[in-house]
């Protein structure tokens, strides 16, 4: 049952947090909606990866299941919005 409860989360993340509500996608190609999907669908994957390596860090042993999802995706745009001096400080 907890397999299908992780499908079903899974589902939402994709539908209703990371694409949003209503919203359609822009490309006017078969080639650039094919690109477009494959980006929504890797999205989530690489953000659960990285989940899984935080909650492995963790001193705790963290269950990743624990973490947000919302709040990786939140943190994922926000380092994306910053110029990239930011994201490499000098010593």
């Amino acid at each position: 049952m907890q397999c299908a409860w992780q499908i079903e989360s899974t589902f939402k993340e994709l539908k209703a947090q990371q694409i949003g509500a209503g919203q359609v996608l822009a490309s006017k190609t078969p080639d650039g909606i094919l690109q477009q999907i494959w980006g929504h669908l890797l999205v989530p994957y690489a953000l659960r990866v990285h989940m899984l390596q935080a909650a492995r860090a963790n001193t705790e042993n963290l269950d990743p299941d624990r973490l947000s999802f919302m709040t990786c995706l939140r943190a994922a745009r926000r380092i994306r919005m910053m110029p990239p001096a930011d994201l490499f400080p000098s010593a």
